[in-house]
């Protein structure tokens, strides 16, 4: 594995999380209540014995910079790291990422400084555990020029996804992205039934091989494939290598969930929360890492829990909190009812204010008196008043002053100050 460098994607703007993505990045988003989405990809490079890392990003990128190099230090004296690679202008290209394949081209010098064999590429907006060393395994007994990770998905979930499609030794013959109603297409690109068996899935079952934009390859085979102006890897690159190379399917039958919107965002989020959760936190053989905050246990003073998170520092008062997650520093007074709610929390208890004459104010952070909370993203720093009531009620997309609506979700944006009494 010290062969193997991993690229991750730290995505575009990241559109689709607004407005979480509205002041960071979207890896630098938290997750599950004390961790950013960055860390899932790069506790799962640790966990597999790949030390070497860099993460590609360029829009809000301050947040995630500060998060990697307080997070992640390697021995001084060895070769391990963790680098943020934001865009840049370049002698050769003054341009901003076009597209995935064009990040990694961009930054392509860095990354052939070393004698790495295999590069790994992620996305940074998945929420999985995977196990790298049987994906290269897998590469090497099939001699393989690249490895794409793929996932068994049922025919609905299909027509949303880039399909490969393979022989029953598993070699990428076809891609087809996003094939949506077209069924007849679908027909073609059934797994077999030999490939269903060899992973332990039943010979009769519908299933298809969908790409989860991880890729694996050989030095040499990058440098080709990035030799012209091709920007995006699942729409330009893998294709046309397909047709030229040597590509097999690494299939995957774990827990994998996109969270690049702010439904699966949501739902993925709460899920955590669940009593057998699908996404195991509590793994001690193959831990998610990220940056010690050195807070204090949360004190909780006679609440109602029930199927929660709740993260460092907190202090919770006479609450009522059900199937939700409170994030870290989160100050929640008595009376408060919360439910199918992520708090992301806060960076700090106070909020420091200059006003005129350079007089100095303290503002709490905290979600006040007999508010209630339903289906809502309240961001970090948020100040919620007494007596506020956040619920989605009947509306599906809608903006207003203190909230966005998106798919049915409430989210107060970072740093709102909701006023007592508000109805949102």
């Amino acid at each position: 594995m010290n062969n193997v460098l991993a690229i991750i994607m730290g995505g575009g703007q990241g559109s689709r999380l607004f407005p979480l993505t509205h002041k960071r990045s979207k890896p630098a988003v938290p997750l599950a209540g004390k961790y950013r989405i960055v860390d899932i990809p790069i506790s799962n490079c640790i966990n597999s014995g790949i030390r070497q890392m860099y993460v590609l990003t360029q829009f809000n990128s301050e947040s995630l910079n500060r998060h990697v190099t307080s997070g992640y230090k390697f021995d001084h004296f060895g070769e391990n790291f963790v680098h943020v690679l934001a865009a840049q202008q370049t002698p050769g290209d003054n341009n901003w990422y076009q597209g995935t394949a064009d990040a990694v081209r961009q930054n392509l010098s860095y990354f052939l400084e070393r004698p790495y064999q295999y590069f790994l590429i992620l996305s940074g907006d998945q929420l999985y555990r995977m196990d790298f060393r049987k994906m290269l395994s897998e590469h090497l007994k099939t001699g393989a020029d690249v490895t794409i990770a793929t996932t068994p998905v049922p025919r609905e979930p299909a027509r949303a996804f880039g399909l490969m499609d393979t022989d029953a030794d598993s070699r990428i013959t076809r891609f087809v992205e996003k094939p949506g109603d077209d069924d007849d297409a679908l027909d073609k690109l059934m797994m077999p039934a030999e490939l269903l068996q060899s992973v332990d899935l039943p010979p009769d079952e519908e299933r298809f091989q969908a790409s989860m934009g991880i890729y694996l390859f050989n030095r040499t085979v990058l440098e080709d494939a990035l030799k012209d102006d091709s920007q995006d890897f699942g729409k330009h690159i893998i294709p046309g290598i397909i047709k030229e190379k040597n590509v097999y399917s690494h299939i995957f039958t774990g827990y994998w969930e996109d969270i690049g919107t702010i439904a699966s965002y949501y739902e993925a989020n709460l899920e955590c929360t669940k009593i057998v959760p699908k996404f195991n936190f509590f793994d001690s053989h193959n831990p998610i890492y990220t940056r010690a905050r050195l807070l204090p246990a949360s004190k909780i003073n006679n609440a109602t829990i029930e199927e929660a998170l709740l993260s460092d520092g907190c202090i919770i008062t006479d609450a009522k909190i059900s199937r939700s997650i409170i994030g870290v520093r989160s100050v929640i007074e008595k009376g408060c009812d919360i439910s199918d709610t992520i708090i992301i929390g806060s960076d700090y208890y106070h909020k420091i204010e200059m006003l005129d004459g350079n007089k100095v104010e303290e503002r709490a952070i905290k979600i006040g008196e007999n508010t209630r909370i339903h289906r809502a993203i309240v961001d970090k720093n948020a100040s919620i008043g007494c007596n506020v009531v956040i619920h989605p009620g009947d509306r599906i997309n809608e903006d207003n002053e203190f909230c966005h609506i998106r798919d049915g979700i409430v989210v107060i944006p970072k740093g709102t100050v909701i006023p007592d009494g508000t109805i949102v």
